[in-house]
């Protein structure tokens, strides 16, 4: 967890150093409960945390064991990856070249997918933009466990933020601490760095009109503008019967591997070899006792019968059905197997109907974060005010993939089926995606499609020549357009 200690900074005016306070105290409040949201996505639960001592005495030795639960992590990858940024789209319907190459400079669809996980688990991320000298334009993503940020509901964006840009060892505790911060307001980015105890301010000012930061929020209300979390409290709770119920199944099938034997009846020798040998007399295939002499009694041997392992799993598959419920997410992902698993196409496409829909929304919300992270970016990079950017550069939006994820079979039918009502459809990029085919194989595709075309062409305008002897003779042709041999394609390679 990060310590983040900041106190009057050299250099920053008044007023930002009363909006940096708030920042920091906003910082460190969200700090614990960040911490257990990542906990339990990462499935870092003892039994310890969720054992309530009744089945298990609450000072046991089994107190530290530890159940790998996948539940927090699956609510939140099974859902962000049907978010696939596909980059950006003109206001023309074309690819626009220039925010494609920022995007692509800044890895913004590898990035989006790790950011989107962070929005997802924690209710929000923010981006932040900066001026480069070799790309143009910088942008970053910060979880919220490296940044922090202030609503302005008036005007509905962030009015200020922080975001952790690097750190340094403390060896004083061999701890690692934030040592440039960057602070984002409406007229200037402040570098703040820190120099042993001191930190000083840099002000980097800008005519953007507002902080080069920009959330991305899963799931807001008017309550809470930066949204909540996939791994919220009711499912937590949720993952901790699952922790518990597999602890007792497990402690329970020890118990049933090495049942409870007892013998009756037995001499003071015969309980004493019994006592100090319980292994052997456990696996041994045979137990022989003679009477007692003192009461004449022969020694009765029983065993306990075994505990039953079916509540467990009973349990075990509420908790599934409950989860699902709560996450969108169908009994499948959960790795538990009931009659509400689907048994038809059917059925696992209307099972899978809720998280299509918790899909589109984010990306929807998503869409409309990228589209403004990406009009800024454009601005700083040709250094102009949003209002001086021309329609195409604000005319882009953002490009997702269907959620669904429709079989190949599926989409190809489609598209083949449109192509038959609009011909010229067939001829697109768009269908050639609809039927399977990556951006690398419709860029093979269209190369083959037009050399073949040109071979058609010099086919035609030789007749059944040989296509080598067409080009030698257009080369020749060309060569001897100019006296001095220097033709238009003199230097074509034949």
């Amino acid at each position: 967890m990060t310590t983040l200690e900041i106190g009057n900074v050299e250099g920053l005016p008044a007023y930002e150093q009363a909006q940096l306070n708030e920042l920091v105290e906003v910082f460190r409040y969200h700090q614990t409960k960040n911490a257990k949201k990542e906990k339990y996505y990462e499935g870092h639960i003892s039994l310890h945390e969720v054992n309530l001592g009744v089945a298990l005495p609450a000072d046991s030795n089994l107190r530290n064991l530890e159940i790998g639960c996948e539940w927090g992590g699956k609510c939140v990858d099974v859902l962000a990856s049907r978010s696939m940024f596909d980059g950006y789209v003109g206001s023309n319907g074309e690819e626009n070249a220039e925010a494609s190459r920022i995007a692509s400079d800044n890895k913004l669809m590898t990035e989006y997918a790790k950011a989107c996980r962070d929005e997802l688990k924690f209710g929000c991320t923010f981006a932040t933009l900066s001026a480069d000298d070799t790309i143009g334009c910088r942008i970053r993503f910060h979880s919220p466990q490296t940044a922090a940020a202030l609503w302005d509901g008036s005007k509905g964006r962030i009015d200020c933020g922080i975001a952790i840009i690097d750190s340094q060892k403390d060896e004083s505790d061999n701890t690692w601490k934030p040592s440039i911060v960057n602070m984002y307001t409406e007229d200037a980015v402040y570098v703040l760095t820190k120099t042993g105890a001191l930190w000083s301010a840099e002000a980097h000012p800008h005519t953007m009109g507002r902080p080069l930061m920009e959330p991305l929020v899963w799931n807001a209300t008017s309550a809470k503008p930066f949204g909540r979390s996939r791994i919220k409290e009711p499912v937590r709770h949720l993952i901790e019967g699952y922790v518990r119920t597999i602890a007792n199944a497990t402690i329970g099938l020890e118990f049933s591997t090495s049942p409870q034997k007892y013998l009756l009846g037995l001499t003071d020798e015969q309980y004493d070899a019994i006592i100090n040998q319980k292994f052997r007399q456990y696996v041994g295939s045979l137990i022989a006792a003679t009477s007692n002499p003192e009461t004449g009694e022969k020694p009765t041997f029983g065993q306990l019968s075994q505990g039953n392992i079916e509540p467990h799993v009973q349990m075990i598959r509420i908790l599934a059905t409950q989860f699902s419920a709560a996450t969108g997410l169908s009994v499948t992902d959960t790795g538990v197997v009931n009659d509400a698993n689907p048994t038809s196409s059917e059925a696992i496409i209307a099972q899978t109907q809720t998280l299509i829909m918790m899909a589109e929304q984010l990306n929807r919300s998503n869409g409309d974060a990228l589209r403004t992270i990406m009009i800024m970016a454009q601005a700083i990079a040709e250094n102009k005010t949003v209002a001086e950017l021309t329609d195409e550069a604000t005319g882009v939006i953002a490009h997702f993939k269907n959620p669904a994820m429709p079989s190949v079979a599926s989409t190809a039918d489609a598209a083949t089926k449109i192509s038959a009502v609009r011909p010229e459809f067939a001829s697109t990029d768009t269908f050639l995606e609809m039927i399977g085919f990556d951006q690398a194989d419709i860029r093979r595709i269209k190369a083959q499609e037009q050399r073949a075309r040109g071979q058609k062409i010099l086919v035609e305008e030789f007749g059944n020549a040989d296509i080598n002897t067409g080009l030698a003779e257009l080369h020749r042709e060309n060569v001897e357009d100019k006296p001095d041999g220097s033709g238009a394609n003199a230097g074509m390679d034949s």
